[in-house]
């Protein structure tokens, strides 16, 4: 599986593991981060996982702030993006399975490394389950184009 990864200052090194650790599984990262700990603007690494994602150029994406939060929310002003922050497996499991989420976020201060990798294992074994949550992400979509 092709996956970008952003992140901001907050989480070069958990970037740099997660990294590591999706190549290790076979995946194909391509790395539209920072590698510096200097102050950032977070919604720059957002918007470009999040138009990596959209136009195909990858099958998913990881983003990774301090939170997760702000650089998901900055993600999700992408139309057709469907990124979900997760601090733990079972949400991240879901989010695919329900929302077909296309982006999955966490924060480097909330999340250690160990369930991060617990987080991106549960989402990318996940698979959308499709019916009555295909009429959702319709619904999610139609909001898109009001």
């Amino acid at each position: 599986m092709k996956i970008a990864i952003g992140n901001d200052h907050a989480a070069v090194e958990l970037k740099q593991e997660m990294k590591e650790y999706l190549e290790s599984k076979g995946h194909q990262v391509v790395d539209l981060g920072v590698n510096s700990t200097e102050s950032c603007n977070y919604p720059e690494y957002g918007e470009a996982v999040g138009r990596a994602v959209v136009a195909g150029d990858v099958d998913c994406g990881v983003l990774i702030c301090g939170t997760g939060v702000g650089i998901s929310i900055a993600a999700n002003k992408v139309k057709g993006v469907r990124a979900a922050v997760c601090s733990e497996p079972v949400t991240a499991r879901l989010v695919k399975e329900h929302n077909n989420a296309n982006i999955i976020a966490f924060g480097a201060r909330i999340v250690g490394s160990e369930t991060a990798k617990a987080i991106l294992d549960a989402y990318l074994g996940a698979e959308f389950l499709g019916g009555r949550h295909q009429t959702r992400i319709d619904m999610i979509h139609e909001i898109e184009e009001r």
